[in-house]
């Protein structure tokens, strides 16, 4: 799975490895495999490459309680077998080319190797949440690997007079399809936690086609692309049919009328209604179990793929500086878990020390340690006072004073008050960009202070110009604006 596309994505709250652990082995197709792998046994015949033995396949259906009567049941059998032994849960020994004349049978008669239970098998029941996880993962690059082929009719209709696939006339370049595959539930990963709350987030299938086969930046999509969007979007309905099954995704199919009903204009798949339910082209959502398994292949491959939690056992400045950019809702989640292990006046002196410095991102350490300051109680307050007369955290430390109700607390100097004003705005800016709220911050922080912008410019603070350059072009008094856009030329003029 290539890390290129997306080097750095939103945090995910995982489940525990105990509850993935169950999900993992409530997967209908690995749940198959281990249900076979413990009726292997002497009597169990395969192929060259593992494959169950063609008289064989009924008889393990059965023992999965499938229908015989179920043209498919062979099938579903044949798959899961395929997986138990792709992930050691099945050990086979493959027979060689003279076993059959070996053992007196005729000349010419398929030789057979022998399967059984393998040493993975006792993990399922014996083994920590980890290895279950382990072994689930193995089984899905094994589905991965399937869901990356064309259909066997496809194969079949390629085949060349000496049995040999004619990949040119098949148009199908197996690199290439599990790259594209990869890319697709990379895109889908990050569909499903930008919006953080990804248990939530159902992605219509024409979105997830889309987003791998419309060039960036192009506007209005050319028949041409929008034919590959539907090539793309039926390849796919295809795939996840078959990635349902081990849990990676829960998938509403391609309604089959609107294939029909594209078979019957040429193709085009038009609509009577332009309102119609999206839903009947396809939705797929990643499934906690599929979350981690994606977010896995994403870390083997490089990707920055954080999760909330990873970083409670580690220091303030680790939290801080890793909290700055993720949006609000994950930087929260991420903050609790941290303080709730911790002594709330040892966490509060560290998460203060932590925001110190006055770098670039100092704005955005000192707004989150502000949230994570919120978390403590009345405990906090020795540590929070011994930090009132520092420039850069004395104002966030009045804050939170005020908030809790203490009293006799000194009033700020002018010059904090400007200096912790351009610190508020800049940690905005940084967090959020120029928002539609960020004007309406502006004007409060400002309208309290007559000669404002005669006194700003001079603030020793590495944001001044950008926050003053800023406030010239949102602040939602004209006036004002104008103040503001000189204050920003005479605070560059006096830097060197």
């Amino acid at each position: 799975m290539s890390a290129e596309s997306h080097p750095t994505l939103p945090p995910v709250r995982l489940h525990s490895d105990a509850e993935l652990a169950r999900d993992a082995l409530g997967a209908p197709l690995f749940a198959r495999a281990v249900r076979l792998a413990r009726w292997a046994g002497p009597a169990t015949r395969v192929g060259v490459g593992g494959e169950l033995a063609a008289d064989q396949l009924p008889g393990a259906a059965a023992h999965l309680g499938l229908d015989a009567g179920d043209e498919d049941a062979a099938v579903y059998a044949s798959r899961a077998w395929r997986v138990a032994v792709d992930t050691g849960l099945v050990d086979v020994t493959e027979p060689e080319e003279d076993t059959a004349a070996e053992e007196g049978g005729e000349a010419g008669e398929e030789p057979y190797g022998t399967a059984a239970p393998g040493e993975d098998l006792a993990l399922v029941t014996g083994g920590a949440p980890a290895d279950v996880l382990g072994l689930w993962r193995a089984a899905l690059e094994a589905v991965l690997a399937d869901a990356a082929v064309p259909d066997l009719e496809g194969l079949v209709d390629a085949l060349d007079a000496g049995g040999v696939i004619d990949f040119e006339r098949l148009d199908w370049n197996p690199g290439r399809e599990a790259d594209l595959l990869d890319q697709v539930l990379a895109h889908l990963y990050l569909l499903s936690v930008a919006g953080g709350r990804p248990a939530d987030r159902q992605i219509p299938l024409p979105v997830l086609a889309a987003s791998v086969v419309v060039p960036d930046g192009m506007g209005e999509p050319t028949d041409a692309v929008l034919e590959q969007v539907s090539h793309a979007m039926m390849r796919l309905d295809d795939q996840f049919r078959q990635l349902e099954p081990i849990g990676l995704v829960e998938f509403r199919p391609v309604d089959e009328g609107l294939m029909a009903q594209g078979d019957e204009d040429g193709g085009r798949g038009e609509r009577e209604d332009d309102d119609e339910d999206v839903s009947r082209y396809g939705m797929v959502r990643l499934t906690p179990l599929g979350l981690y398994g994606i977010r896995a292949r994403m870390l083997e491959a490089g990707a920055a793929a954080p999760a909330v939690g990873e970083l409670a056992g580690k220091g303030a400045d680790a939290l801080l500086d890793a909290v700055s950019s993720y949006p609000e809702h994950a930087a929260q989640a991420e903050i609790e878990q941290w303080m709730a292990g911790r002594e709330p006046s040892v966490a509060v002196t560290e998460l203060l020390a932590a925001a110190r410095g006055d770098d670039e991102g100092g704005p955005l350490r000192r707004l989150r340690c502000q949230q994570a300051l919120a978390l403590a109680g009345p405990e906090a307050e020795g540590a929070v006072r011994a930090v009132l007369d520092e420039a850069e955290l004395g104002g966030l430390a009045r804050v939170w004073l005020a908030e809790h109700g203490v009293t006799g607390v000194p009033a700020p100097a002018p010059e904090m008050v400007f200096w912790l004003t351009v610190d508020t705005i800049a940690a905005q800016l940084a967090a959020d960009g120029e928002t539609e709220e960020l004007p309406l911050l502006m004007e409060t922080l400002t309208a309290h202070h007559a000669g404002f912008f005669d006194r700003v410019w001079r603030v020793e603070h590495p944001s001044t110009v950008r926050v003053l350059e800023a406030m010239g072009r949102l602040h939602p008094d004209r006036k004002t604006a104008k103040e503001a856009r000189t204050a920003a030329f005479k605070a560059r003029s006096r830097r060197p």
